[in-house]
Parts: structure tokens; sequence; C-alpha cells
């Protein structure tokens, strides 16, 4: 197997490692019923439509 020939720094490591915790903004989409936006793959809260259908009935 291959060996590292240096050890790697601690901020190195720390700085790679550090890339995950940055905070990204959620996805979004447009309902293409009543063009609210919405979060991807769920029922759109404003009219209660997902995949070309109605889901929810009581939207207030």
């Amino acid at each position: 197997m291959a060996v590292p020939k240096k050890k790697t720094s601690k901020a190195k490591s720390r700085s790679r490692r550090a890339s995950n915790w940055v905070l990204r903004p959620p996805a979004r989409s447009v309902c293409p019923h009543c063009h609210q936006t919405k979060l991807p793959h769920v029922v759109c809260p404003m009219c209660g439509w997902y995949k070309g259908r109605q889901a929810l009935l009581d939207i207030d």
C-alpha cells in the first residue's frame, strides 16, 4: 500500500473537513399548478398538488 511521505497538517485536514460544514440554502422548485416556490419532491403547501394530481384536499 502507498504510505504518505509527510504528515498532513492540522490546518490542511481541518480546512478539508470544514468544506462539509458550509450551510447551503435548500433547493427550491416552482409548482406547475400555482407557480409558487416549494421544496422539490414534496406536495405544494399552497395548492396541495403533486405530480399532476391533487394530493391534499383540505387546503385553507
